[in-house]
Protein backbone atom coordinates (compact mmCIF):
# COMPACT_ATOMS: atom_id res chain seq x y z
CA UNK A 1 0.00 0.00 0.00
CA UNK A 2 0.99 3.62 -0.90
CA UNK A 3 0.76 6.45 0.99
CA UNK A 4 0.67 9.79 -0.43
CA UNK A 5 1.09 12.88 1.90
CA UNK A 6 0.25 16.19 0.09
CA UNK A 7 1.39 19.83 1.64
CA UNK A 8 0.50 22.88 0.29
CA UNK A 9 3.18 25.48 1.13
CA UNK A 10 3.28 29.84 0.91
CA UNK A 11 5.34 31.64 2.92
CA UNK A 12 6.28 29.16 5.34
CA UNK A 13 9.78 28.80 5.13
CA UNK A 14 10.51 28.64 9.17
CA UNK A 15 8.19 25.44 9.60
CA UNK A 16 8.18 23.62 6.33
CA UNK A 17 11.74 21.79 6.51
CA UNK A 18 10.83 20.60 10.03
CA UNK A 19 7.05 19.46 8.95
CA UNK A 20 8.53 17.62 6.37
CA UNK A 21 11.60 15.39 8.13
CA UNK A 22 8.83 14.87 10.95
CA UNK A 23 6.25 13.70 8.66
CA UNK A 24 9.12 11.20 6.96
CA UNK A 25 10.04 9.96 10.29
CA UNK A 26 6.54 8.70 11.00
CA UNK A 27 6.11 7.54 7.59
CA UNK A 28 9.19 5.35 8.11
CA UNK A 29 8.42 4.02 11.54
CA UNK A 30 4.83 2.48 9.96
CA UNK A 31 6.07 0.77 7.29
CA UNK A 32 4.54 1.62 4.51
CA UNK A 33 5.20 2.50 1.15
CA UNK A 34 5.00 6.63 1.16
CA UNK A 35 5.27 9.74 -0.92
CA UNK A 36 5.42 13.06 0.16
CA UNK A 37 4.40 15.74 -2.11
CA UNK A 38 4.92 19.41 -1.15
CA UNK A 39 2.93 22.16 -3.45
CA UNK A 40 4.63 25.48 -3.26
CA UNK A 41 2.38 28.30 -3.81
CA UNK A 42 4.89 30.84 -5.52
CA UNK A 43 6.06 31.98 -2.17
CA UNK A 44 8.07 34.77 -1.84
CA UNK A 45 10.32 33.31 0.91
CA UNK A 46 12.92 30.51 0.82
CA UNK A 47 10.07 27.89 1.21
CA UNK A 48 10.35 26.40 -1.99
CA UNK A 49 14.42 25.81 -1.40
CA UNK A 50 13.78 23.81 1.96
CA UNK A 51 10.96 21.71 0.96
CA UNK A 52 13.58 21.22 -2.09
CA UNK A 53 16.52 20.23 -0.19
CA UNK A 54 14.51 17.82 2.35
CA UNK A 55 14.23 14.89 -0.87
CA UNK A 56 10.86 15.33 -1.20
CA UNK A 57 8.36 15.45 -4.62
CA UNK A 58 7.93 19.49 -4.56
CA UNK A 59 5.97 21.06 -7.53
CA UNK A 60 6.06 24.78 -7.28
CA UNK A 61 2.73 27.29 -9.08
CA UNK A 62 4.05 30.03 -11.12
CA UNK A 63 1.87 32.51 -9.79
CA UNK A 64 0.27 32.52 -6.36
CA UNK A 65 -3.46 30.80 -6.85
CA UNK A 66 -4.24 29.82 -2.90
CA UNK A 67 -4.76 26.67 -0.68
CA UNK A 68 -7.44 24.67 -2.54
CA UNK A 69 -5.13 25.24 -6.20
CA UNK A 70 -1.67 24.16 -4.15
CA UNK A 71 -3.88 20.65 -2.72
CA UNK A 72 -5.77 20.19 -6.05
CA UNK A 73 -1.84 20.46 -7.66
CA UNK A 74 -0.63 17.80 -4.96
CA UNK A 75 -3.91 15.38 -5.78
CA UNK A 76 -3.14 15.22 -8.93
CA UNK A 77 0.09 14.06 -8.83
CA UNK A 78 0.01 11.51 -6.02
CA UNK A 79 -0.41 8.08 -6.89
CA UNK A 80 -1.52 6.61 -3.43
CA UNK A 81 -4.19 4.30 -2.69
CA UNK A 82 -4.44 6.29 1.20
CA UNK A 83 -3.78 10.19 0.81
CA UNK A 84 -3.17 12.95 3.34
CA UNK A 85 -3.40 16.45 3.50
CA UNK A 86 -1.36 18.26 6.60
CA UNK A 87 -0.91 21.91 6.77
CA UNK A 88 2.52 23.42 6.52
CA UNK A 89 2.71 25.99 9.08
CA UNK A 90 3.79 23.54 12.32
CA UNK A 91 -0.07 23.36 13.89
CA UNK A 92 -0.68 19.71 12.80
CA UNK A 93 1.59 17.00 14.60
CA UNK A 94 2.81 14.95 12.14
CA UNK A 95 3.39 11.86 15.04
CA UNK A 96 -0.81 11.77 15.34
CA UNK A 97 -1.00 10.71 11.72
CA UNK A 98 -1.80 7.10 12.69
CA UNK A 99 -4.39 7.89 14.84
CA UNK A 100 -5.96 9.53 11.83
CA UNK A 101 -4.94 6.80 9.41
CA UNK A 102 -6.20 3.65 11.62
CA UNK A 103 -10.54 4.05 10.61
CA UNK A 104 -9.45 4.06 6.64
CA UNK A 105 -7.52 0.93 7.52
CA UNK A 106 -9.65 -0.74 9.43
CA UNK A 107 -11.93 0.14 6.70
CA UNK A 108 -14.13 1.95 9.01
CA UNK A 109 -13.79 4.87 7.25
CA UNK A 110 -13.72 6.48 3.88
CA UNK A 111 -12.18 9.94 4.95
CA UNK A 112 -11.33 10.95 8.75
CA UNK A 113 -10.77 14.11 9.57
CA UNK A 114 -8.38 15.32 12.19
CA UNK A 115 -11.06 17.31 14.73
CA UNK A 116 -9.42 20.51 16.81
CA UNK A 117 -12.72 20.46 19.01
CA UNK A 118 -12.87 16.89 20.39
CA UNK A 119 -9.97 17.16 22.28
CA UNK A 120 -10.10 17.62 26.07
CA UNK A 121 -7.82 20.87 26.01
CA UNK A 122 -10.38 23.44 24.31
CA UNK A 123 -8.10 24.98 21.37
CA UNK A 124 -7.34 28.83 21.82
CA UNK A 125 -9.21 30.58 18.87
CA UNK A 126 -10.46 33.87 17.92
CA UNK A 127 -14.27 34.26 18.99
CA UNK A 128 -14.46 34.85 15.46
CA UNK A 129 -13.08 32.41 13.85
CA UNK A 130 -15.14 30.01 16.57
CA UNK A 131 -18.29 31.26 15.42
CA UNK A 132 -17.53 30.69 12.07
CA UNK A 133 -16.76 26.67 11.80
CA UNK A 134 -19.61 26.11 13.97
CA UNK A 135 -21.79 28.11 11.64
CA UNK A 136 -20.41 25.92 8.72
CA UNK A 137 -20.42 22.68 10.90
CA UNK A 138 -24.12 23.62 11.04
CA UNK A 139 -24.53 23.98 7.63
CA UNK A 140 -22.91 20.87 6.72
CA UNK A 141 -25.06 19.46 8.85
CA UNK A 142 -28.68 20.51 7.77
CA UNK A 143 -27.32 19.71 4.08
CA UNK A 144 -25.95 16.41 4.21
CA UNK A 145 -27.06 15.10 7.52
CA UNK A 146 -23.60 14.70 8.71
CA UNK A 147 -22.67 16.08 12.06
CA UNK A 148 -19.03 17.28 12.07
CA UNK A 149 -17.59 19.21 15.16
CA UNK A 150 -14.35 20.22 12.74
CA UNK A 151 -15.74 20.88 8.84
CA UNK A 152 -12.83 23.11 7.77
CA UNK A 153 -9.56 21.25 9.51
CA UNK A 154 -6.98 20.16 7.10
CA UNK A 155 -5.80 17.66 8.74
CA UNK A 156 -7.30 14.76 6.65
CA UNK A 157 -6.89 11.40 5.66
CA UNK A 158 -9.02 9.55 2.78
CA UNK A 159 -9.43 6.81 0.18
CA UNK A 160 -8.15 7.75 -3.00
CA UNK A 161 -11.53 6.65 -4.62
CA UNK A 162 -13.45 9.46 -2.41
CA UNK A 163 -10.86 12.04 -4.88
CA UNK A 164 -11.40 10.34 -7.77
CA UNK A 165 -15.31 10.73 -7.12
CA UNK A 166 -15.30 14.18 -7.44
CA UNK A 167 -14.29 17.21 -9.30
CA UNK A 168 -12.69 19.56 -6.76
CA UNK A 169 -13.77 23.51 -8.12
CA UNK A 170 -12.31 25.61 -4.87
CA UNK A 171 -9.19 27.36 -5.37
CA UNK A 172 -8.81 28.79 -1.81
CA UNK A 173 -9.25 27.79 2.32
CA UNK A 174 -12.78 27.15 1.34
CA UNK A 175 -11.89 23.85 -0.24
CA UNK A 176 -11.83 21.50 3.17
CA UNK A 177 -15.69 22.35 2.82
CA UNK A 178 -16.39 21.45 -0.74
CA UNK A 179 -14.71 18.35 0.13
CA UNK A 180 -16.77 17.00 2.95
CA UNK A 181 -19.65 18.18 1.36
CA UNK A 182 -19.03 15.82 -1.80
CA UNK A 183 -17.63 12.74 -0.05
CA UNK A 184 -20.83 12.79 2.32
CA UNK A 185 -23.17 13.48 -0.84
CA UNK A 186 -21.70 10.45 -2.94
CA UNK A 187 -21.78 8.32 -0.21
CA UNK A 188 -19.16 7.53 1.58
CA UNK A 189 -18.33 7.93 5.68
CA UNK A 190 -17.23 10.64 7.73
CA UNK A 191 -15.61 10.39 11.02
CA UNK A 192 -13.83 12.84 13.29
CA UNK A 193 -10.66 12.01 15.46
CA UNK A 194 -9.07 14.36 18.27
CA UNK A 195 -6.07 15.85 17.52
CA UNK A 196 -3.51 18.52 19.34
CA UNK A 197 -3.34 21.91 17.82
CA UNK A 198 -0.62 24.25 18.39
CA UNK A 199 -1.01 27.98 17.55
CA UNK A 200 1.54 29.01 14.72
CA UNK A 201 4.28 30.72 16.71
CA UNK A 202 6.06 31.55 13.59
CA UNK A 203 4.40 34.20 10.61
CA UNK A 204 1.07 35.04 10.32
CA UNK A 205 -2.16 33.37 9.18
CA UNK A 206 -3.60 34.57 6.28
CA UNK A 207 -7.19 33.14 6.53
CA UNK A 208 -9.17 36.32 5.91
CA UNK A 209 -12.63 35.65 8.64
CA UNK A 210 -15.15 37.39 6.90
CA UNK A 211 -14.45 37.15 3.27
CA UNK A 212 -12.69 33.59 3.60
CA UNK A 213 -15.81 32.92 5.62
CA UNK A 214 -18.00 34.03 2.75
CA UNK A 215 -16.28 31.76 -0.21
CA UNK A 216 -16.32 28.86 2.61
CA UNK A 217 -20.46 29.39 3.31
CA UNK A 218 -21.05 29.77 -0.58
CA UNK A 219 -18.63 26.49 -1.13
CA UNK A 220 -20.81 24.68 0.90
CA UNK A 221 -24.07 25.26 -1.05
CA UNK A 222 -22.36 25.17 -4.30
CA UNK A 223 -20.67 21.62 -3.32
CA UNK A 224 -24.19 20.72 -2.49
CA UNK A 225 -25.76 21.83 -5.74
CA UNK A 226 -23.18 20.50 -7.71
CA UNK A 227 -22.61 17.23 -6.26
CA UNK A 228 -25.93 16.21 -7.43
CA UNK A 229 -24.98 16.24 -10.86
CA UNK A 230 -21.66 14.33 -10.98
Amino acid sequence: MLISAVIPVFNEELTIGNVIRRLALVMQKLGFKYEIIVVDDCSADRSLQFSKISGVKVFSLKMHMGKGYALMAGFAKAKGEIITTIDSDGSHLPEELPRLLIPVLQNKSDLVIGSRYLGQTPVAAKKLNIAGVRLFNFLVKILTGIGVSDSQSGYRVMKSTVLKSMSLKSGGYEIESEMLVKTTRHGFSVVEVPISFEQRTYGTSRLDPMLDGIKILLSILLAYIRSGRE
